[in-house]
């Protein structure tokens, strides 16, 4: 303080111009750097990708042999179609960044099981994840995507295992696909459970018509839902109903699971019962033989002791001679 009133005006003076020109340089940076981060994001929403053609609010990267998914796709696309080409993942920052997205077509790729947490802050209306190699569809893989009105999950030959909550979100879901796939096993009130379903697809899966899917085969024999390509519903086990449509396998059901067992286990129960028969008897029949013959051995033996013990007979008196 006393050293700044002891300066000289011209000094004074000196030194409020370099602060001036400090303040201007930092504000002209931060003015730079706010338009830089400006242009990059219209630049962005504006431009379209050189594998893909935009159209209004439609992105197209069909058939691109694209190995990673595109970037520079506008912010403000509602369609992105990605089909036939080679995504392996889809990277979850940049998705969920399209946030007014509502179409996604992905189908004909190779995506694995890694859809976990990919699908976050998405309004999608139609996902067709279709002709890849998921595996496996959990509870979290579709949970946030509550507006979801179409899922085609068709084509995934080693899809084997859906989760009972897999759908439990989506109550919005009206069409459901998952034909041709690897699934032996359904329950029931995965699909049951959706208020709005219309459509669903089960078609060419291997399903095994045995006691544990009886629940999900009487609801298929009850409900009002529309299932595509019906007849090619069929069981694939047990051996004796193969080929069987699975609206027709009530009374085979019902026969099978009369007492919660299979058919082998009534095999298995009869053969045990004629064994434990089988058994009974010839322990019954040796029994009895033995005794038969302890009996017999002990009679002979008591009969020869009664022989020995008895006095020998008095004897006979003598005639008196005649006189």
């Amino acid at each position: 303080m006393v050293t700044l009133l002891c300066r000289k005006p011209t000094e004074h003076i000196g030194f409020m111009d370099n602060q001036r020109h400090y303040s201007l340089r930092e504000a002209r940076s931060i003015l730079f750097l706010f338009l830089n981060v400006i242009c990059s994001l219209i630049e962005r929403g504006i431009c379209c990708p050189k594998e893909c053609t935009c159209e209004h609010l439609l992105v197209n990267c069909t058939d691109r042999q694209l190995e990673e998914f595109p970037s520079g796709i506008p912010m403000d696309t509602r369609q992105l179609i990605l089909t036939h080409n080679n995504l392996t993942y889809l990277p979850s920052v940049d998705l969920n960044l399209l946030i007014d997205l509502v179409y996604l077509d992905c189908s004909h790729n190779i995506l694995g099981s890694s859809l976990e947490a990919t699908f976050i802050a998405m309004s999608l209306v139609y996902l067709d994840l279709s002709y890849n190699n998921i595996t496996k569809i959990t509870s979290a893989t579709f949970y946030l995507l509550t507006s979801l009105v179409v899922l085609k999950l068709s084509d995934n030959p080693n899809l084997e295992e859906i989760e009972k909550d897999a759908f439990s979100n989506n109550t919005g879901l009206r069409q459901l696909d998952l034909s041709r796939t690897a699934l032996t096993y359904l329950d029931v009130t995965t699909v049951s459970e959706l208020p709005s379903l219309r459509t669903l697809g089960l078609s060419s899966n291997p399903w095994d018509c045995y006691c544990p899917l009886k629940e999900f085969l009487k609801w298929v024999m009850e409900t009002d839902i529309y299932f595509t390509d019906e007849e090619n519903m069929t069981c694939t086990t047990p051996a004796h109903i193969h080929g069987e449509l699975l609206k027709n396998t009530e009374k085979h059901i019902n026969l099978m699971c009369f007492t919660n067992l299979y058919e082998r286990d009534y095999v298995f129960l009869m053969l045990v019962g004629f064994v434990i028969f089988g058994s009974g008897t010839v322990v019954a029949w040796m029994t009895g033989v033995c005794i038969v013959i302890y009996d017999r051995l002990c009679g002979s033996s008591e009969d020869d002791e009664e022989e020995d013990d008895e006095p020998p007979p008095p004897p006979k008196p003598k005639k008196k001679e005649e006189a």
